[in-house]
């Protein structure tokens, strides 16, 4: 089966009320019901279990006069970026600007031609980026984001952002940002969330388009960071970057990014891949308040959409999906489907 079974928390009986309560009989407080069904906030969402799950939970969460409401201050929702807020097939988006970057480079630098990482990605040698693994990529990555200043960064990447295409969907990057998942975030800070993406990739990179795109702050992104220098030059401030990296890694790395930068365990948790098993697993252990620990919500995005998006889960080497499934089937988290649950895909152009 697709879909898991509910968490032992989400009994039947709340959630039968939930769904009761999403169809107009009045549970719940007069602006919640509003907010969940004259006004839908989340149009592109099939209107289904899932669906109905993620309003049951935000509604518990909001009910001030109920026994799982969450204070304010402890609604932290939780998201990874590739392949979870926007399309990351077939390479995530920062490889093929990092990709970009060293042919620029090499252009500009003849004699960087043949040497590694340059000469790799320039004769397009994918078994020896292969053969390197993830050091190979971040070889790409910090020698192509270093050499410059902070600000010097932002416009470049954000000029390339401006100008680069999807091969497939001839858009640009951002437009493939997934409008259910924007829908969502809105959602979730209407109703007193706080957002946060956390991911392996570049936080430097993420803040050039996250508040635009995500309305996301740049302390609200936590990602892979680069060492920085400062200096004054000609009596001007400076940070500059250097080729040094200090990895948030995929995995383990992001309940320790969680709680380095946030300081509090969320209660909701998005992924999609493997590599937001330990960040799912960490927020299902649920925040402790006096009352007791917090109601929690973990979902994951299962891409199985080849017609409008791709299909893709335990044989990609981009955004494998396997045991990261298998735990939510196991641990009944929300399996979203793409195909079933989601009206559609990108965001309006």
């Amino acid at each position: 089966m697709r879909r898991s079974s509910p968490k032992k928390s989400y009994e039947f009986a709340r959630l039968v009320a939930c769904a009761i309560a999403l169809l107009g009989v009045g549970l719940g407080p007069p602006h919640l019901r509003a907010r969940t069904t004259g006004n839908d906030p989340l149009p592109s969402w099939t209107d289904d279990a899932t669906k109905r799950m993620i309003f049951g939970f935000v509604q518990s969460v909001t009910n001030a006069t109920g026994q799982e409401f969450v204070p304010v201050a402890s609604r932290i929702a939780v998201f990874d970026n590739d392949g979870t807020l926007w399309c990351e097939q077939p390479m995530y988006v920062e490889v093929v600007f990092s990709f970009a970057r060293v042919e620029k480079l090499v252009a500009a630098h003849p004699e960087l031609r043949n040497r590694e990482p340059y000469r790799m990605v320039v004769d397009r040698d994918t078994q020896a980026l292969v053969a390197r693994g993830d050091k190979g990529i971040g070889e790409v990555v910090a020698a192509t984001h270093s050499g410059m200043t902070a600000i010097q960064f932002d416009s470049i990447a954000g000029s390339w952002l401006a100008s680069a295409w999807h091969p497939r969907f001839n858009r640009h990057y951002t437009d493939l940002a997934y409008q259910p998942m924007l829908e969502l975030l809105a959602y979730l800070r209407a109703n007193g969330f706080r957002t946060f993406v956390v991911s392996g990739g570049g936080a430097d990179f993420m803040r050039v388009y996250a508040p635009g795109l995500y309305g996301l702050q740049p302390d609200q992104v936590i990602g892979t960071t680069g060492k920085l220098a400062f200096e004054l030059r000609d009596g001007k401030a400076e940070l500059r970057k250097l080729p040094d990296v200090d990895p948030l890694d995929d995995g383990p790395g992001k309940p320790v990014g969680i709680h380095q930068y946030i300081g509090q365990q969320p209660i909701l948790a998005f992924g999609n891949s493997d590599g937001d098993l330990q960040m799912l697993q960490y927020a299902d252990e649920g925040g402790k308040t006096g009352s007791g620990p917090h109601p929690r919500l973990m979902l994951l995005l299962h891409h199985d959409d080849a017609v409008r998006e791709y299909a893709y889960d335990r044989n990609s080497k981009v955004g494998h999906l396997d045991k990261a499934l298998d735990a939510a089937r196991q641990r009944g988290w929300i399996v979203v489907s793409m195909k079933v649950d989601w009206k559609t895909v990108f965001k309006s152009p």
